[in-house]
């Protein structure tokens, strides 16, 4: 018994011992999480948007999964499959409407941390593929919305789709490829349903689960960015131990988003609308959600023809270019990569985001017409 007491008493206690009793390749990963710390500045506010981004990824996934136990992926089910859910299935109309609200809150605070981490100019060296990673996750996340609004197979989710892939056909040389790969067909029909739900639960999902993981995985690596001008004080940075310190901080950032999210959806829940009806003519006022706006609203204000070009087309090829030089910045920005003022970048970054919500506040306010 003696020797026995022993033994227990030389048993290493508490859970990352344990871990790494068992793991020891996982050992440094384990080092890396718990000798990681936060730097504290005037700017460290903007730190705790990529994690409520996180949170409500990890809502979209859970409500996702939920809904899957009883959604119908075809023109013929779909509509009374959300009805059931909403009508029949207990706290199915909440789930669907976390669902629903989470994905906008999830794109909002993606923005919100992207643009953040731009002026920060956390994008320069070393950091350049976590740039790259991130904005590949805010595609990522446009697709979601895109793919995930025609499932209720509703008026508004059928015209607004047939809009959306009108558009891609604009894109120079392959429009109409991409137009017949995103609708299965020449029309949005049934099978266009069907593609785009195998597109939301598995195509995109696998995607962003690789760019997410890597994205998470430099982050971990390389640690939080300074500010540049924060680092040319010269001061000596306050730091936190980021467990359990910060997370424990996001954790009552979650938790309250949480509870808003739940108010929310519980105060203004996702309606369904009048199920598709391809014959029908299209309603008046089909706009696509929020985060298209901009990009709808400039659609719809360009002349019809720009010298020998359509003028949509014109735009489609500016959007594609624009978006193409976001995603580089890092490698353009040479003088941020210096660690020098860039003040041009800067001002293209307030223009961006000037448009951006300039074209949307027009487009909910002051509509374009055809």
């Amino acid at each position: 018994m003696r020797w026995r007491r022993e033994e227990v008493q030389e048993r290493p206690r508490g859970i990352l011992p344990w871990l790494e009793e068992r793991y020891t390749q996982a050992g440094p990963i384990l080092e890396l999480f718990v000798k990681k710390a936060v730097p504290v500045h005037r700017h460290s506010l903007w730190y705790y948007f990529g994690g409520m981004t996180l949170f409500f990824f990890g809502i979209q996934v859970v409500t996702g999964i939920l809904l899957l136990l009883y959604y119908r992926p075809s023109a013929e089910e779909a509509y009374e499959s959300v009805r059931f859910i909403m009508t029949e299935v207990p706290f199915g109309w909440l789930i669907r409407s976390l669902h629903a609200w989470s994905a906008n809150l999830m794109i909002a605070f993606l923005f919100v941390h992207m643009f953040s981490t731009f002026f920060l100019k956390a994008y320069r060296k070393p950091r350049e593929l976590t740039w790259v990673s991130g904005v590949l996750l805010l595609f990522l996340a446009l697709g979601f919305g895109f793919t995930g609004y025609l499932l209720p197979w509703n008026e508004l989710a059928y015209f607004a789709t047939k809009v959306g892939t009108e558009i891609v056909g604009l894109v120079p040389g392959v429009g109409r490829f991409l137009v017949r790969f995103l609708r299965g067909g020449e029309d949005v029909t049934g099978g266009t349903l069907t593609r785009l739900f195998g597109f939301h639960v598995a195509l995109l999902p696998a995607l962003t689960l690789l760019v997410l993981g890597f994205h998470l995985a430099v982050v971990q690596l390389q640690g939080m960015s300074v500010p540049p001008w924060v680092e040319a004080e010269g001061r000596p940075l306050r730091q936190i131990p980021f467990f359990p310190n910060f997370f424990l901080r996001d954790l009552v950032g979650w938790l309250a988003a949480f509870a808003l999210l739940v108010a929310v959806a519980a105060i203004w829940p996702s309606g369904l609308g009048n199920k598709a009806d391809p014959l029908a003519p299209a309603p008046p006022g089909i706009r696509p959600e929020w985060y298209f706006l901009s990009l709808f609203q400039a659609l719809k204000m360009m002349p019809a023809r720009i010298g020998v070009f359509e003028g949509e087309r014109v735009a489609v090829v500016l959007f594609g270019l624009g978006a193409c030089f976001w995603l580089f910045v890092p490698f353009l920005d040479r003088r941020s990569a210096r660690g020098e003022r860039s003040p041009f970048f800067t001002i293209v970054g307030v223009l961006v985001l000037t448009f951006m919500v300039g074209m949307t506040l027009l487009s909910l306010f002051w509509p374009a017409t055809d």
